[in-house]
């Protein structure tokens, strides 16, 4: 089983990079469906990420078809959305034997509204008030992809660690 954070046309390269450091430290494969918004050697994308690049699996698609033709089954594909009626918390996500893809959309404009229409059934949300368009992308990622590895219980991921100069020894 692996989880995926899936970056749509992603523009802001300090989100990109944030997500990524995000999927280092969680395991987790950054799928970047192009075309992207800035160079992948911006060095506000490597500030961000900052030395954990070799430790992060990441695929690029040339768009959103070519994406789509790597998941086995679109029932694990889940569009994170403002406009979806089901929370992101509600979404059983505990089968660890598949892939789970969690896609996000471009800074500005989202997913493709028909995209989205067509899929439906798979868009999820994360609560928040009207007094704001969105949430920022590398805090939404982060939400999400900590709710799908609580749910599956922290696979292969330390839940505590002793370290040499431990604050709380």
């Amino acid at each position: 089983m692996t989880n995926h954070i899936v970056l749509y046309e992603p523009l802001i390269p300090a989100n990109t990079g944030n997500i990524a450091r995000t999927c280092a430290g969680t395991d987790t494969v950054l799928d970047l469906i192009e075309p992207l918004g800035f160079e992948t050697d911006d060095k506000h994308l490597k500030r961000a990420g900052l030395d954990y690049w070799d430790q992060v699996k990441i695929n690029y698609h040339k768009n959103l078809d070519a994406f789509l033709e790597t998941v086995p089954d679109r029932k694990h594909l889940y569009l994170i959305t403002k406009f979806a009626k089901q929370a992101y918390s509600d979404q059983d996500v505990t089968d660890t034997s598949v892939d789970h893809y969690f896609m996000f959309g471009k800074e500005t404009t989202g997913l493709p509204e028909t995209f989205m229409r067509e899929n439906e059934d798979q868009c999820l949300r994360i609560p928040m008030s009207d007094h704001i368009r969105a949430l920022n992308l590398s805090n939404c990622a982060a939400l999400v992809i900590f709710e799908a590895l609580r749910q599956q219980d922290f696979p292969g991921l330390e839940k505590s660690h002793l370290y040499d100069h431990d604050k709380l020894k």
